[in-house]
């Protein structure tokens, strides 16, 4: 408990302030004699001094009893005077302490950026898993079986500037997710990022203990022997929108419905780490359409903003749905910036109308920016999010993802619909410049979350 004490109460008046120097503390001299001990020569010492000064005998008994009362160090309600204390008696200055974030396993604060690097070719440690050994990666990103003639894109490593990614530890991993939820909610790219974390700890559970099941928006590994679970949730705007249905959601005229996060996130509620991303999904224009009513509503009150001003409205409303349902001491809250596609090769100074078929080499520019990267859309990111209450570890994946032009699904995957003969002839007219193939570059993602997750 904190006891304040009324400064106004130790007033000294002018007359009395000579008097009170006898009391200012020193370092004790070399060879000066100690003060007498006897309890009856400091008693008279003290009442010859109380006669002289009245206001200082009580002002010393006050601090006295204030002392005592409070715990108070005796030092400290002297500085509020402003005395000449010596510094070696004054109480130390308390050494600040790392405050651990829940699952940390770190001593202290990284003061790495581990999302400023390069890539570097490493064979012999890539990929974390193959294509075919994971039967849980859909066959959207399977590129391997699909085709795809070379496995280029899978031996490259991200390496941090002054400092090294801690390598994926799937047993901890496991271990950690032990009687607890994990949780990725959001578009398909979150998906992708969450297969790639099934497939990186999979292998250490026997068949028999492991399952894969979905129910509606809502897909679920098992861990059995753990108790573990690590889901996935499919909301692409966060909020309700005319774009839910996790199977047939291509709608061209996209609307989101304000204040309505509590239709997803009710399946969230008791999710120990959870990783939300948004993005791809706002971006179909300038303008944003906002549904003021309900979806059920005959005649829909339906306004239009700016995309930032509604991306804006979708993040602060995530960001409330934390405050109110996670617990900052045993949760912990990623958010995964925006995927970047590649879509227009004249972007990296190539020939116009290309995209990323037939890429095999990543963007060599370290300062390479995209066209479909909007820049707004970041300053509206770290705008909202310096202003939450709630920590939330940002994976800043936009820039590392921008450099690797090569790593997308492009023809090698399932279609959707069969291929007509001018998209045959045209393999760029449908290649895929969004997703990404797996093993590959989403696996880079979890070796940051990894990273943030244990060593913050």
């Amino acid at each position: 408990m904190h006891h304040h004490i009324n400064t106004h109460l130790f007033i000294i008046p002018k007359n009395h302030q000579e008097n009170l120097r006898h009391y200012t503390l020193k370092p004790k001299k070399k060879g000066m004699k100690p003060p007498p001990t006897s309890s009856s020569s400091s008693t008279s010492n003290l009442i010859r001094k109380a006669r002289l000064s009245p206001y200082l005998f009580t002002l010393l008994a006050f601090t006295l009893f204030v002392t005592i009362l409070y715990g108070q160090d005796l030092g400290c309600i002297l500085g509020q005077f402003d005395l000449d204390v010596a510094p070696d008696r004054l109480p130390p200055t308390p050494k600040k302490h790392y405050k651990k974030l829940p699952f940390s396993i770190a001593e202290k604060e990284s003061s790495c950026d581990i999302f400023r690097g390069k890539w570097v070719w490493d064979p012999l440690n890539r990929p974390l898993y193959q294509e075919s050994e994971c039967p849980y990666i859909q066959p959207q990103l399977t590129c391997q079986e699909h085709g795809r003639p070379d496995r280029d894109y899978q031996f490259w490593r991200w390496q941090p500037d002054g400092c090294s990614l801690p390598s994926f530890n799937a047993s901890l991993m496991l271990e950690t997710l032990r009687n607890k939820r994990m949780m990725f909610v959001g578009d398909s790219l979150n998906r992708g990022q969450y297969v790639s974390m099934v497939c990186l700890v999979h292998s250490l559970i026997p068949d028999e203990a492991k399952s894969m099941e979905t129910f509606g928006s809502l897909t679920v590994f098992t861990a059995k022997d753990y108790n573990a679970t690590i889901e996935f949730y499919w909301a692409p705007f966060l909020m309700e929108s005319n774009s839910d249905d996790a199977v047939i959601h291509r709608v061209s005229d996209r609307v989101v419905r304000r204040g309505s996060i509590n239709k997803h996130g009710k399946h969230w509620k008791g999710v120990d780490i959870m990783v939300f991303n948004t993005y791809l999904w706002w971006m179909t224009g300038l303008k944003f359409k906002i549904l003021q009513g309900s979806f059920d509503d005959e005649v829909k009150d339906i306004a239009e903003v700016s995309t930032e001003d509604a991306y804006r409205m979708g993040l602060k409303s995530m960001i409330r749905w934390v405050r109110k349902n996670m617990d900052r001491k045993k949760t912990r809250v990623f958010f995964t910036s925006m995927s970047p596609s590649h879509q227009k090769s004249i972007d990296w100074g190539a020939e116009p109308n290309g995209n990323c078929y037939n890429q095999t080499e990543m963007i060599a520019d370290p300062n390479y920016w995209g066209s479909d990267c909007r820049k707004s859309i970041m300053e509206v990111i770290g705008d909202v999010f310096k202003k939450s209450t709630f920590p939330i570890t940002f994976l800043n994946i936009t820039q590392l993802s921008l450099y690797r032009k090569d790593a997308h699904t492009s023809i090698y995957k399932k279609q959707w619909s069969p291929l007509t003969p001018e998209q045959i002839a045209n393999p760029v007219s449908y290649a895929d410049c969004v997703h990404w193939c797996l093993p590959g570059l989403q696996d880079t993602w979890n070796e940051l979350l990894f990273a943030k997750l244990f060593y913050p």
